[in-house]
């Protein structure tokens, strides 16, 4: 009885394409089922330092919602690297600026800080609308399992 071990070769050929529709979801449930798309983790031959991930495509961001207090209290921040450059952005700000960005520190942050969370990171397209440029790919729907509604 042998095992099976991946090897590297052809993986991006057989990687798929999901869209994922954030309106009415919770940013943070929707991010850990993202991470977990793009990490591999749903791929039965899913391996630590292999990148078996596939894309995912987020629309409708704009339409993503906080639970509880986050919407009022959660910052960003970031630093300039000169004196006094430590500046910050509330998330209702960031949301409605830029609500790509609330979705992709979310995902971000759940991928692994290493050259292979990097990769997993380039593999995440998300847009502010339902309108996307990957048609092309014929993506498929992806559901998100529906959680508890405790707010």
């Amino acid at each position: 009885m042998s095992t099976y071990f991946p090897s590297g070769k052809g993986l991006a050929d057989n990687r798929k394409w999901y869209v994922v529709d954030a309106a009415g979801q919770t940013v943070g449930r929707l991010a850990t089922e993202v991470a977990s798309i793009l990490s591999g983790k749903r791929n039965p031959k899913w391996t630590p330092f292999m990148d078996m991930g596939d894309y995912v495509i987020v629309i409708n961001a704009r339409q993503a919602i906080f639970k509880g207090s986050k919407a009022e209290q959660k910052v960003y921040r970031h630093h300039t690297l000169y004196p006094g450059g430590l500046r910050e952005i509330s998330v209702q700000d960031q949301f409605e600026k830029h609500p790509e960005r609330v979705i992709e520190l979310a995902v971000k942050g759940m991928l692994p800080k290493t050259k292979l969370g990097r990769a997993m990171a380039k593999k995440l397209k998300v847009y502010a609308d339902a309108n996307h440029r990957h048609t092309a790919q014929q993506p498929q729907p992806f559901e998100l399992p529906s959680g508890s509604t405790q707010v």
